[in-house]
């Protein structure tokens, strides 16, 4: 093994919010990396966040994170409008990055900044665990082997019910909220993931006074006839379910489809009784080591992409919401970048 091979990565993470702890806890899991350090808008956070982790470096600024000669990859945790800067200061420094989703707020946005860390020549990804997962590569291995025929319907549902006010990120219109951006991402890329780009969106939905979509029902259709429906909410605690429906069988997912445990296969003779097949999967960690596991070897490897996740897939996942907004009315402002 080349020295490449074996070089310890280190990590810096941006924001110290519940996601970034979860994300943290996991790399502590992974072999061959480290939290080389963290940024925080707030010294304070940024300094209570690496005591709890191990972590010797603190700063309260996002530009001397990604210049610090220790950091290998930057992970972005802030509110989906703070992504660009954190992202584009990343890629304009030269470090890899792996970003939470939603990758940004608008597909402008998203396209833009794709674009930029493809000519910077970094590693690049939008932080989509699930895809990683490994009952989910399974399903993607099976589908593409055949295994269910020709896929014809998806479904997904993925909600809760939020308790947190106005003020909180979630129905907050200046960061970002609303159901679309904080879960429908996960349901449109399970689509996208396996039919790709679709031909036409309709969405239904209703907003709140603050002008951010509290649950939305969207219909996706491709030209041959395949069509994939799903549901979001950020006011009702929806199961969380998927299916992949095929010509001969279909899949299950066990909620919650977006970090399952439980896959069932159901093959579907013309006539007779179906013959489910049932796989699980037991976590590491907090779910987030696959994808973490993934991008520390891209790295290692210097490749710019995974395939499970490219640049690509990320910016048609947001065309679809984008469109999707549209259609419901949600405009979101320009954000200024936090922890300049």
């Amino acid at each position: 093994m080349s020295d490449i091979d074996e070089r310890v990565i280190g990590w810096g993470i941006v924001a110290t919010g519940d996601i970034a702890h979860s994300v943290a806890a996991d790399l502590k899991l992974l072999e061959g990396s480290r939290i080389a350090a963290v940024s925080s808008r707030v010294q304070d956070r940024a300094d209570t966040f690496a005591r709890e982790f191990g972590v010797t470096t603190a700063y309260s600024s996002v530009r001397a994170l990604v210049e610090d000669d220790a950091v290998d990859v930057v992970y972005v945790a802030t509110p989906h409008p703070q992504h660009a800067y954190a992202v584009r200061l990343a890629a304009e420094a030269g470090k890899a990055v792996l970003c939470e989703k939603v990758f940004t707020h608008s597909l402008a946005e998203t396209e833009s900044l794709a674009a930029y860390a493809v000519q910077q020549g970094v590693f690049c990804m939008e932080a989509m665990w699930t895809r990683f997962n490994p009952l989910i590569v399974k399903a993607r291995q099976m589908v593409a082997d055949g295994v269910i025929g020709d896929v014809r319907m998806v479904s997904a549902e993925l909600g809760f019910a939020s308790t947190h006010g106005p003020d909180h990120r979630l129905w907050n219109r200046p960061l970002g909220g609303g159901a679309l951006l904080d879960v429908g991402v996960y349901t449109v890329g399970f689509a996208q993931m396996l039919l790709g780009a679709p031909a036409e969106v309709a969405a239904v939905g209703t907003l709140t006074d603050q002008g951010v979509d509290a649950e939305a029902g969207l219909l996706l259709s491709w030209p041959g006839g395949q069509r994939a429906h799903m549901d979001v909410s950020l006011r009702s605690p929806l199961a969380g379910a998927a299916s992949i429906v095929g010509t001969t069988g279909r899949i299950e997912f066990a909620p919650r489809f977006h970090h399952p445990g439980r896959m069932t296969y159901v093959r579907t003779p013309e006539r007779g009784v179906e013959h489910p097949e049932v796989f699980q999967h037991l976590s590491e960690g907090h779910g987030y080591v696959p994808m973490l596991r993934a991008v520390a070897q891209a790295v290692r490897e210097g490749r710019t992409e995974c395939p499970e996740m490219p640049l690509a897939d990320t910016v048609e996942v947001m065309r679809v919401l984008d469109d999707a907004l549209g259609q419901l009315g949600v405009e979101y402002p320009d954000v200024a970048p936090a922890g300049a």
